[in-house]
């Protein structure tokens, strides 16, 4: 598909259903594929910083995280069917991985996370396979055996929880090496599977306001929501332009 820019990001013109799709057909592939699940955070994060555009673009499917993105599209006059939390797509391939025998690796969040969340999607999805789980509580020089854990456990589908944009930066330092079809940067899903963070209320995610629910929740977030602001801001300059060419 032809991806749409989104104020220099390319993103995959998707939907939920569609990505689902999407992703599974690259875990058919021996890859190694990166998923990427952009908010308006990280496009403004990469709008400035040329190495994680990089990144992005070399990515082999980077879905619409967030209303705030699939509006902005829409303004420039951009097809976007809708928004994929990334929490939602990373739960439907875990599903997938349930009836098609994947193997998921689950790393990321303070000591215990990853096993607790790793209980929770055992429940949600009967017959899903972790075949590992790892804190994201280290630093470079403890690394090593992080990768060799993920190695050996040969998953299939790689969630990775470091917060955005670490997660991205080191997925695509480390995944020719991992040898992983597939890799997603799950942000605090695995604090949400864990039990540790709630997430909205179905109403408040259905009218996009989810992110106004973390920020009520986390007021530590609102350094990062500004990027919203800015985003909106932005978008509507760029359309200033367009018009006015």
């Amino acid at each position: 598909m032809t991806r749409v820019d989104v104020l220099g990001v390319g993103v995959d013109p998707v939907d939920l259903d569609g990505a689902v799709a999407a992703a599974a057909g690259l875990a058919g592939d021996p890859g190694p594929h990166l998923v990427v699940t952009a908010n308006v955070e990280l496009i403004m994060r990469a709008r400035g910083d040329p190495d994680l555009r990089e990144i992005l673009h070399r990515a082999a499917l980077v879905v619409p995280d967030g209303i705030g993105v699939v509006w902005g599209a829409r303004q420039l006059g951009r097809h976007m069917p809708g928004r994929v939390a990334g929490i939602d797509l990373a739960d439907r391939l875990c599903g997938e991985g349930a009836k098609r025998g994947w193997r998921v690796f689950l790393l990321g969040g303070p000591p215990g996370v990853a096993e607790q969340a790793a209980v929770r999607l055992c429940s949600l999805h009967p017959g899903i396979v972790i075949a590992g789980t790892a804190h994201g509580f280290f630093g470079l020089g403890e690394e090593p055996p992080v990768l060799e854990a993920i190695r050996a456990a040969a998953p299939t589908l790689l969630l990775a929880g470091l917060g955005s944009p670490r997660q991205e930066r080191w997925l695509d330092r480390h995944l020719a090496s991992l040898a992983v079809p597939v890799a997603i940067g799950v942000g605090g899903s695995l604090d949400v599977w864990a039990g540790r963070v709630a997430r909205a209320p179905r109403v408040v995610q259905t009218l996009g306001l989810e992110w106004c629910y973390r920020l009520i929740r986390q007021p530590r977030r609102f350094g990062r929501q500004l990027a919203i602001p800015q985003f909106i801001a932005t978008i509507w300059q760029e359309r200033w332009r367009n018009g006015a060419r």
